[in-house]
């Protein structure tokens, strides 16, 4: 089961995908990448936030310092997709 969660905090989507009740997948392929700075940080945090999401099982994650609205963003559409596939 894929399910996809939007975010109005820096335009992010989140694509989760489920087996068994468990994430098995994060996907971010919607990001900000207007200028160098959102690459930068981006690059840094999403995948660190993917990791952290795939230990937790839950979007009951710690934000990356320095990364504060990419974090937020994150969540948020992490748990949009959450909520959707009933989790």
């Amino acid at each position: 089961m894929s399910r996809v969660g939007k975010s109005p905090i820096a335009l992010q989507g989140a694509e989760v995908k489920l087996a068994d009740g468990a994430i098995t997948e994060v996907a971010v392929p919607q990001y900000p990448a207007g200028n160098p700075r959102d690459v930068e940080i981006n690059n840094y945090a999403l995948p660190v936030l993917v990791q952290e999401t795939l230990d937790a099982q839950s979007a009951q994650i710690d934000m990356v310092s320095g990364a504060t609205v990419t974090s937020e963003g994150y969540v948020t559409s992490l748990q949009s997709a959450l909520d959707q596939a009933g989790l």
